[in-house]
């Protein structure tokens, strides 16, 4: 079984949101990401083919883990692995189905440090992509996948170009002084952004909000 990870754009998952801005009492309103979630029939940019079988069955099994009452899980930016890191959580899957041979989903954005980040981002304009997260065996020569399990679907950033948004490495690293991973330091921040008001501003109100759920907790 090989680890498998498959990003769509924005545009490719054609995502809209749904709710998003505050209630009347100034609490945050539910927001959602709705969109393809994954493939079917098609050769994607990694060159694998996910028959439409495989589609349907993997999708029935996260309907029926829902169905009893699981949670599945997502993180911002997916891990080069299946386990689900806690800390790293920024939604959660509330509906996948069969569609026209591609996997269509909803997710809720959930309170917590990396859940806002991705809030933020799509409250501000930004657009946000997916990428699935499962295991099955990929055949060498047609690319064909089989015994495809879906784990989960992460919320990613991923640019046509890679130069695209030079803020991209900011928001990557203020994820991880949030988190502690990889050693982000709030010093290395505010030197990132110290030439970018719109970062500064971005930058200061995150680290705030931070330093007020630190405090309450």
């Amino acid at each position: 079984m090989e680890f498998l990870a498959e990003k769509l754009t924005w545009n490719q998952a054609s995502i809209i949101t749904e709710g998003g801005g505050m209630n009347a009492d100034g609490k945050p309103k539910e927001l959602y990401m709705k969109g393809i979630f994954i493939q079917g029939g098609v050769r994607n940019h990694n060159q694998r083919v996910y028959p439409l079988n495989e589609i349907r069955r993997a999708v029935d099994q996260v309907n029926e883990s829902i169905s009893n009452g699981e949670t599945i899980w997502g993180e911002a930016d997916h891990p080069e692995g299946l386990t689900i890191n806690l800390d790293r959580i920024s939604h959660m899957i509330t509906e996948l189905r069969f569609n026209e041979g591609n996997g269509i989903g909803k997710l809720k954005i959930i309170d917590t440090p990396l859940g806002n980040v991705c809030r933020t981002l799509i409250e501000c304009g930004g657009k946000l992509g997916v990428s699935s997260r499962g295991s099955g065996n990929v055949n060498e020569s047609s690319g064909e996948v089989s015994d495809f399990e879906i784990i989960t679907v992460d919320i990613v950033a991923r640019p046509s170009a890679p130069q695209a948004y030079p803020s991209a490495v900011y928001e990557r690293r203020l994820t991880d002084a949030f988190t502690g991973r990889r050693g982000g330091i709030v010093e290395d921040l505010a030197e990132a952004v110290k030439h970018d008001p719109k970062a500064q501003k971005y930058f200061r109100e995150e680290i705030l909000n931070w330093m007020n759920k630190s405090l309450r907790s």
